[in-house]
């Protein structure tokens, strides 16, 4: 209830002006997920919102859905999800911006590209950042307030968050310096259940590690730069891959994409690149590639890339890195 109570705070200042008759969520995000669970099913209890249940996603069919429907106030989504409604060619026919109340992005980070796509056909959008630890809950940009492209937003009320030096975890970085993000506040897990271990690598001090990397601007305005466990570490160099997917997606031909680090002898690791091409184009290895080198540094360019009709993906739509590297360290042990 006090995560529910929290999102609702948050959404307040246009969910209080609209009579419960009139307010409504789409919901197509799974509710066994904490996404799903606090930001869609409980928040509409809690403020008396019809729920428009999708219980699988097909693209077409939601698109007949919110065509349906004069006003969805609030559609809680992935960033899969929302690249896959923009450039359907039905997107321009239905005047999203019209038909959307609020369009949120979480669970994972929405590529810079995309949302600026989003702000031009005129979509009131916002993204915010949380986890299972957090009760879904963290940071998010405000409703109403100033919002910045690419932001996860400021820290919920209640909620302490600090950015602290990978290596040790202990010392605060400066505003525009990489660093683990932290948290502290009521909504922060106790621990994992009967893991010990597990529940102590994550929790030190009452403080959350969540293993995400950021930069903080002077504002507080915080910005994902990856994960921990994602860096690429290639002839010494760290990389993180998402800087390589916000390129990959500027490339006109791309649907979906995401790199991550695959052995080589003599880097130690290099950068692969997968890629889900938009329907009915081609491209070839070298285009992807000879793309990358006008836009990233010599050491982040892919050397690798595997075009494929689809990544794997989590039940709420975010794209696994970790399988992608266990089926490409299964194929070097094959060869």
């Amino acid at each position: 209830m006090a995560a529910t109570f929290q999102a609702s705070l948050w959404g307040s200042p246009t969910i209080s002006i609209i009579p419960p008759e009139r307010r409504n969520i789409l919901s197509v995000l799974p509710y066994f997920h904490v996404y799903g669970n606090i930001v869609a099913m409980n928040w509409s209890f809690f403020n008396c919102a019809t729920q428009i249940l999708v219980p699988r996603f097909e693209i077409d069919e939601l698109l007949g859905i919110i065509g349906n429907f004069e006003k969805i106030v609030f559609f809680p989504a992935v960033p899969t999800l929302i690249t896959a409604v923009i450039n359907h060619p039905k997107a321009a026919d239905l005047n999203l911006a019209k038909r959307l109340g609020l369009l949120n992005s979480g669970a994972a980070p929405m590529a810079s590209e995309l949302i600026e796509k989003v702000q031009d056909m005129g979509i009131f959008f916002s993204e915010g950042y949380g986890l299972s630890e957090s009760t879904s809950l963290g940071i998010s940009n405000p409703i109403l307030g100033m919002k910045k492209v690419g932001s996860i937003g400021i820290p919920f009320p209640d909620n302490d968050v600090r950015l602290v030096d990978v290596e040790e975890g202990r010392e605060d970085v400066k505003p525009g310096e990489p660093g683990e993000i932290i948290m502290k506040g009521p909504l922060i897990m106790q621990g994992y259940w009967d893991n010990p271990g597990e529940t102590k690598g994550q929790l030190v001090d009452g403080w959350l590690h969540t293993g995400d990397i950021a930069i903080a601007d002077e504002d507080g305005y915080i910005f994902i730069v990856d994960r921990k466990k994602d860096m690429i570490i290639a002839g010494g160099f760290n990389i993180y891959p998402r800087e390589i997917d916000e390129v990959l997606y500027q490339h006109p031909k791309v649907a979906e994409a995401v790199s991550v680090g695959v052995p080589d002898e003599y880097r130690g690791e290099t950068v692969k690149a997968f890629i889900v091409l938009r329907q009915g184009e081609t491209a070839t290895e070298r285009e992807i590639i000879d793309f990358c080198k006008t836009r990233l540094t010599g050491y982040k360019i892919p050397m690798l890339v595997e075009f494929r009709d689809s990544l794997p993906k989590s039940a709420v739509g975010k794209i696994l890195r970790k399988i992608l590297r266990e089926e490409e360290a299964e194929k070097r042990k094959k060869s």
